[in-house]
């Protein structure tokens, strides 16, 4: 797992895309943080990181996508695939290796936006004026949606050799599980049955976790959909042996 590891990591570090959504996300985050009249933390009065952890979903329904395309596309499309398969790994470490790597990226997408935590911090009259434990909880949910959306994405990339073609589906995956049955439950309904389908969607659960509630149920949440397409990932890999 870990030559996979690092042969990813090399293999992004090298590529021109990684580099190019990691600027895009962090200048995106940092406009909405900083310029943007309806959503700067000067204008709007509050020292919170709220603007980073409500716009930092959508970013990632874009990066998260475009990182993670390449991953088993790319080697069916070079015809590596078999040379991968070939390695004395298994399925399981393949997966992981690359797994890991994206979510390397997704961490290091996130890293930078703690100067704006910093900045805030020392803006607030008084000075510390913010939510430090809010700011943390939102932290790790933002970290797991992250590892969610790069589950999907390595899945949606064992699907095809086609990048574009992965980056579409995982980007359409991404959202459905983040806000898509969320929208579902915006109907009226008085069987109780929006509120179950609001609980399917990630948006519930991170939404929990914005607000420094750390529960086992979300965390399981998150943990079970990530281990869920690492698993029909290695279904989709298998099957190349039936």
């Amino acid at each position: 797992m870990l030559t996979i590891f690092q042969k990813e990591i090399r293999s992004f570090l090298s590529s021109l895309i990684a580099y190019v959504v990691l600027i895009v996300f962090l200048t995106g985050i940092g406009a909405f943080v900083w310029l943007f009249p309806d959503t700067n933390v000067l204008d709007y009065g509050f020292a919170d990181m709220d603007t980073v952890f409500r716009i930092s979903p959508y970013l990632f329904l874009f990066f998260i996508p475009a990182i993670t395309m390449r991953s088993f596309a790319e080697e069916k499309k070079t015809g590596t695939m078999e040379l991968l398969f070939t390695l004395p790994v298994r399925d399981w470490e393949i997966i992981l290796g690359k797994f890991l790597a994206g979510l390397v990226l997704v961490l290091l997408a996130i890293l930078p936006t703690i100067l704006y935590y910093y900045s805030i911090y020392q803006l607030g009259e008084p000075m510390g004026n913010i939510d430090t434990a809010g700011t943390i909880g939102s932290y790790i949910g933002l970290f797991l949606l992250g590892a969610v959306f790069t589950s999907i994405g390595i899945f949606a990339s064992s699907l095809t050799e086609n990048q574009i073609t992965s980056f579409i589906l995982a980007f359409f995956l991404c959202f459905i599980i983040y806000q898509g049955f969320g929208l579902l439950s915006s109907f009226d309904d008085s069987t109780g049955v929006s509120y179950i389908l609001m609980q399917f969607g990630i948006e519930y659960h991170y939404g929990t976790i914005r607000k420094g509630l750390i529960d086992s149920r979300d965390l399981l949440y998150f943990f079970s959909i990530i281990f869920l397409m690492l698993l029909l990932t290695k279904t989709v890999l298998g099957s190349r042996k039936w």
